[in-house]
């Protein structure tokens, strides 16, 4: 049987986020700004019609703001991971099979689905109960591979005639679309890649599509030639519902302002390190390899540049926040040299180990922490409540250095406090 995917693609996600908790800005531009405020990384679409551009930094349109009433807000990321949830287990319940692409990304397993249901039908379907259950509008690609399942999707985001859902399991609406765009369009391409295949005449993804596939192994990559199989309809890439282990985490952010003292750093240092033992815990892993960098920044020329990391191993893996505060604190005090001003810190992750699978040598110490897991857990439950937080003193209370986020909007959905209210 042939297979069939859709694409599910959430549009302007995370100003679509902003709005939906704010009616009064139904009609209004919105943008989202990026870490310490600094550039914008979202925009509705009369934001888009302004001209607004992705990437472009804040103080550089603050003319336009003023001129346009534009709305700025400061990246949510608990509201947007939330709603993201509640659209994904929409979909899950759905669909037979679901694949979760990127937070306002999914891939569905279509196959077979078309003996009950059209596809078109079943695609309204999907925009219709995200719309009215969640209140994110999404737009649906339906087609027998991925890479075409993408190209679908843009489709239905680009033409407004398709309402929103475009099916492209017929092969002359393939090629018809593939006519219509631009090689560097098509997913895992890219600029600097068409570029190339430009310079080899290949302009549209219909000229990809009817080039040799092993002729673009041999002079790329087998990914290049796997986009050219997948663009003729032959599926290369399953769905993959259970997602890859991590092979590291990173947990690392710009400080809101220049850090000078070591107690700033230490406190910021312990902040990164019980966010990624957080991560590292939902993943049902334990580390054994820690990494501390600290950095000052490139763009001041006339400060003193200092920039350096270092790597410590655990006597044994470990997902206790204490253990891992304890080794990044030992590496912070080599690193670090007064008179600098810092601009960033971070910490990596590494080396996992699934719980209970590390075969310990005969003179290794025991773990000094009892009822480790528990506690872990217990701390895990609480911080996701809602209700409150537990923090490890390190990690200080007046936190001067953390992010610059001046346009934050309530924690709708994740805290009490955020609640909305109405009288």
């Amino acid at each position: 049987m042939t297979p069939v995917f859709a694409l599910v693609d959430c549009n302007n996600f995370y100003a679509s986020c902003e709005k939906l908790f704010r009616p009064d800005l139904a009609d209004t531009p919105v943008v989202v700004l990026s870490n310490n405020d600094g550039c914008v990384v979202a925009r509705s679409k009369e934001a888009k019609a302004l001209g607004i551009k992705m990437g472009i930094p804040i103080f550089k349109i603050q003319a336009q703001i003023r001129q346009h009433g534009i709305q700025v807000f400061s990246s949510n990321y608990s509201l947007y991971a939330d709603m993201s949830d509640r659209v994904m287990r929409t979909l899950e319940d759905m669909a037979p099979k679901v694949e979760i692409y990127s937070i306002d990304e999914a891939f569905l397993d279509l196959t077979g689905i078309q003996s009950a249901i059209s596809l078109i039908d079943f695609g309204q379907q999907v925009k219709h109960t995200i719309d009215s259950w969640i209140g994110i509008t999404v737009c649906v690609g339906i087609a027998p591979t991925k890479t075409l399942a993408k190209l679908a999707n843009h489709a239905a985001k680009k033409y407004s005639a398709t309402q929103g859902v475009v099916d492209l399991t017929a092969r002359s609406r393939q090629r018809k679309l593939l006519a219509l765009t631009p090689v560097e369009d098509i997913w895992g391409v890219g600029r600097r890649l068409s570029v190339r295949l430009q310079a080899m005449g290949i302009h549209t993804a219909l000229d990809l599509a009817d080039t040799s596939a092993k002729s673009m192994r041999q002079h790329f990559s087998v990914v290049l030639e796997r986009t050219v199989r997948e663009l003729n309809g032959e599926s290369c890439m399953d769905l993959e519902q259970i997602p890859a282990t991590k092979k590291q985490i990173i947990c690392s952010r710009s400080f809101g302002a220049r850090v000078t003292s070591l107690v700033q750093m230490r406190q910021a240092v312990c902040q990164h390190v019980t966010r990624a033992a957080e991560k590292l815990r939902k993943e049902r892993q334990q580390a054994k390899l820690l990494s501390v960098f600290i950095r000052t920044s490139s763009y001041q020329k006339n400060s003193p540049q200092y920039s350096n990391a270092l790597s410590a191993e655990l006597t044994r893996p470990s997902d206790d926040t204490r253990d891992l505060i304890q080794l990044a604190m030992r590496l912070l005090d080599q690193l670090w040299r007064d008179g600098y001003q810092y601009a960033k810190a971070g910490v990596v992750l590494s080396d996992f180990y699934d719980i209970g699978t590390y075969q310990a040598g005969l003179f290794d110490q025991p773990s000094g922490h009892t009822n480790s897991r528990q506690l872990m857990h217990v701390i895990d439950e609480i911080n996701h409540s809602g209700r409150g937080k537990v923090f490890f003193a390190r990690q200080g209370i007046k936190k001067d250095w953390a992010m610059k986020r001046e346009h934050l909007s309530p924690a709708y959905t994740t805290h009490w406090n955020g609640l909305i209210k109405v009288n």
